[in-house]
């Protein structure tokens, strides 16, 4: 198993993230490397000897050398709409045909906008021109605040990108549970409060090793181990934990706690508390000394199972924050607390 080294911005969700629902949808070319990868996980791989019918096989979107006016381009769908706050436009490997300079620009659309669709939206400035370095990720702050569904990432003139990062906050839309086995367990009127797309976000964890702490609000059942939360063996006393905000203040009333793929190394046991203390800071929500109002008592957990629970909790009432504690270390690949907004 291989420790995700990936930059990560403490408090900002990558909405170009594949596992947020990300996608490219359209561009002006990827001759060499499909324009897909750019919103694939990590940084891409390299293979000096992978070659195949058009050349060199790069791992990210790479477009031919131009040979007339004008530039390149591909538009990406976000995996949730949201304000843009820094971009990641990493070049890595791509070290004699990356593009120097490159702009991004955003709108808001129907989130299933068809391309052509799209190729007629209003599109608004997100990053101007910048130069770009080669097999670099060129950090840049966004200059606009408005919300986008779509952004369209410009190369000038041609070259290679291998991946597409816009971090930022999440502009919740508040949906009911759409996946067939959580919307089982969901009662009317119930929203997942802590998932990612309604603006959840995972502030503080006591490790997280293995796999980044907001991989436990992504949509969806993880697709591996990777895509999960989870700590390195603990080797003294104590447990693990994360602490994480919910998108809207609520009153949970069913909680999902899914250890997929976790086999050989789910926690034993696991808890959940809840907190109402909206403007809490950082250093009192993880100190000793913060009172957390039980919700879930210490449960049993098995391996590779969904675990719903509603009849179990305690009647705890409003919510701004909750702690999953597990005992004593191991891997959660979502929690899911439903219940009513307010």
């Amino acid at each position: 198993m291989k420790h995700n080294a990936t930059a990560h911005f403490a408090h900002l969700i990558n909405l170009a993230d594949e596992a947020l629902g990300a996608e490219a949808l359209a561009c002006s070319d990827d001759f060499f490397a499909s324009m897909h990868h750019l919103v694939k996980p990590g940084r891409g791989e390299f293979d000096p000897d992978a070659y195949g019918e058009r050349g060199k096989i790069m791992d990210g979107w790479e477009s031919r050398r131009k040979r007339e006016d004008g530039y390149d381009w591909c538009v990406l769908k976000l995996g949730a709409p949201g304000v843009v706050r820094l971009l990641d436009i990493d070049t890595n490997h791509f070290l004699g045909n990356h593009p120097p300079y490159a702009s991004v620009e955003g709108t808001h659309a129907p989130m299933d906008a068809t391309p052509e669709q799209l190729a007629s939206a209003t599109w608004s400035s997100v990053l101007q021109q910048v130069p770009l370095r080669a097999g670099s990720q060129n950090i840049f702050a966004s200059h606009s605040a408005e919300t986008f569904t779509h952004l369209r990432l410009n190369i000038f003139p041609d070259g290679g990108v291998a991946r597409f990062r816009a971090y930022g906050d999440v502009a919740a839309q508040w949906d009911a549970p759409s996946e067939p086995e959580l919307a089982k367990h969901a009662q009317a009127g119930e929203v997942d409060l802590a998932a990612v797309r309604n603006g959840g976000l995972a502030l503080a964890c006591s490790d997280s090793f293995f796999g980044p702490m907001n991989n436990l609000l992504l949509p969806g059942r993880s697709v591996n181990m990777g895509g999960g939360w989870e700590t390195r063996r603990r080797r003294s006393p104590g447990s693990d934990w994360i602490v994480v905000r919910l998108g809207a203040p609520g009153t949970p009333a069913a909680l999902e706690l899914d250890t997929n793929h976790f086999k050989g190394n789910f926690p034993a046991r696991a808890s959940v508390e809840l907190a109402n203390a909206p403007g809490a800071s950082l250093t009192e929500l993880v100190a000793p000394e913060f009172v957390w109002t039980p919700l879930l008592g210490e449960t049993a957990l098995t391996a590779h199972t969904r675990h719903f629970f509603r009849d179990e909790l305690s009647a705890a009432g409003l919510a701004t924050h909750v702690r999953l504690s597990i005992y004593p270390d191991g891997g959660i690949s979502r929690m899911r607390v439903l219940g009513a907004r307010g």
